[in-house]
């Protein structure tokens, strides 16, 4: 249902796991200095290829400076708009990612949403690509299941720098907001989320295939919601803070 053969050797995808390992803690690293990295632990990789298995993954560094070339459209880029923002409500902003997801054999990508006031996960989905498809229904999911935000806040990414993404949140008057260039921090909450998921669950609890993965990601993103207390929102759990009416 969700577990397609993704055609990588078992070598590439050992040395993907360990760039993902590697790009959590240093996530302003790029091509070379993953390579470097790789080489310190004993993995000969070259250039070309540590170029296209993080192309594969999704992953970004962070660094100053414009790169448009890994964009989408620029004509769809929309300005970071929560600099000086009080969030101070449920449904005021949500943030929105996507994620690459190792396995015992293989990978996917996972795809979630945020709400910066309490840290709660309004909707998540498992995908074998990263189309901007999957983040339009991860939107449409959670808007029915719990309103819709005044803000959704994303990387410039090629799924939200395109017609089809901006056309939806328009349609639904959401605000569009999307993080600057060599801003770690513009997106921090969800970056949080994905460092939670993955040593917490993925890297100690491996799946073993897609349906391992969701059954693993259903319990995971309760317990972060419902039992989890959380030091940004004073050590109280999302489901305290994420009191609104559902949509549905």
């Amino acid at each position: 249902m969700y577990y397609k053969s993704v055609g990588e050797s078992e070598l590439n995808l050992e040395i993907m796991k360990k760039i993902d390992e590697h790009h959590l803690a240093e996530p302003t690293h790029g091509v070379l200095r993953t390579q470097d990295y790789l080489r310190d632990i004993g993995y000969s990789v070259s250039e070309s290829k540590v170029r296209r298995l993080i192309r594969l993954m999704g992953i970004q560094c962070v660094y100053p400076g414009p790169n448009l070339s890994k964009l989408g459209k620029a004509k769809y880029i929309r300005p970071y708009l929560l600099r000086n923002l009080s969030v101070n409500r449920p449904n005021q902003v949500w943030g929105i990612d996507i994620t690459y997801i190792p396995m015992q054999k293989g990978f996917l990508y996972l795809t979630a949403i945020i709400d910066h006031y309490s840290r709660f996960v309004v909707g998540w989905k498992v995908s074998n690509s990263l189309t901007g498809e999957n983040c339009i229904e991860v939107v449409r999911e959670a808007i029915k299941r719990y309103g819709k935000p005044e803000i959704v806040n994303s990387d410039q990414g090629s799924q939200f720098t395109c017609e089809s993404w901006i056309e939806e949140l328009k349609n639904r008057e959401i605000q569009i907001s999307m993080d600057g260039k060599g801003r770690a921090t513009d997106n921090a909450f969800i970056e949080r989320l994905w460092r939670t998921v993955k040593y917490d669950f993925v890297y100690l609890h491996p799946p073993k295939d897609g349906y391992a993965l969701e059954d693993g990601l259903k319990a995971f993103f309760e317990k972060y919601n419902f039992k989890k207390s959380h030091q940004g929102i004073d050590r109280k759990k999302p489901s305290e803070l994420y009191q609104i009416p559902s949509a549905a």
